[in-house]
């Protein structure tokens, strides 16, 4: 798969060197869904697909913001930002930099971490909340003596779906970052065709299962007004790096329950804790 970015127009060359613009498909239902970068992909996953539903998009940008749901005008993404700095892989998960966040005129932005150590081992889950661009809130705890990592993950956005539900209610805009492709993917993409082949999947089980039922219809309830975001871990994005030291505050201090971080706000020193 050649590699995208932003809204930069890509080519590829076909048969008698004529040049060709590149597209992105969206598929919202097939075999498995997210966005593809090539025909063949795409025709996999909706050929002889009772209900197939997919279509061709010319920027990513574009792509990603149907596929989330909502509708771009060309050259404009989630921040009219003209430019972003990552790719995105075939199954749509992109990843997004500290300033495309910074820029996102989103009024709630939650970041969410899980830890485990060592995985399977004590485990626990962390989110950060900016108001404005500003961090507001800390949060930590679903220890687990015998977790792993991706069930702490999935419990960190598990909590932050909650979270967005009750400021979508409160009339703030949201979204969520998470640096768990695993988990993302889980609730925004696979969920769909789990369910319809009811909670089963051809590669055999499904773990989390219950856990991810659970975020999967609080997910759709939100009806695509948050949406949940992808960032790498450990490269300097405060909000997830806060996040961090929350999932490891949880297994230090056992904290079972998901508790609300009342300490002084002192980010530095946060950032000085050991990380995950």
């Amino acid at each position: 798969m050649a590699s995208v970015s932003g809204f930069d127009l890509l080519f590829s060359r076909i048969d008698k060197g004529i040049l060709m613009a590149k597209k992105y498909y969206v598929v919202w239902e097939g075999r498995e869904t997210g966005i593809y970068t090539d025909w063949n992909s795409c025709k996999k996953q909706v050929d002889r697909f009772a209900g197939a539903k997919y279509k061709s998009f010319t920027t990513l940008a574009e792509a990603e913001l149907a596929f989330q749901g909502k509708s771009v005008k060309p050259g404009k993404g989630l921040a009219g930002k003209s430019r972003v700095s990552k790719t995105a892989s075939a199954n749509g998960v992109k990843t997004y930099a500290a300033d495309e966040i910074s820029a996102m005129a989103i009024e709630t932005k939650i970041f969410t971490d899980g830890g485990c150590d060592p995985n399977p081992g004590k485990a626990g889950s962390g989110i950060a909340v900016y108001r404005n661009n500003t961090v507001d809130e800390l949060w930590y705890g679903l220890y687990n003596p015998k977790g792993t990592n991706n069930t702490a993950e999935l419990n960190a956005l598990h909590q932050a779906l909650l979270m967005a539900e009750n400021e979508i209610s409160s009339g703030r805009s949201v979204a969520i970052f998470c640096d768990s492709k695993y988990s993302i993917q889980c609730v925004t993409q696979w969920a769909v065709g789990w369910q319809k082949k009811g909670w089963k999947k051809s590669g055999g089980e499904i773990k989390n299962l219950e856990l991810i039922k659970d975020m999967f219809a609080l997910y759709q309830s939100l009806e695509n007004k948050v949406p949940v975001l992808h960032v790498n871990g450990h490269v300097g994005v405060e909000g997830n790096e806060l996040a961090d030291r929350m999932s490891i505050m949880a297994i230090e201090f056992r904290e079972e329950d998901f508790s609300l971080y009342r300490e002084k706000l002192d980010i530095q020193s946060l950032l000085a804790m050991r990380a995950g």
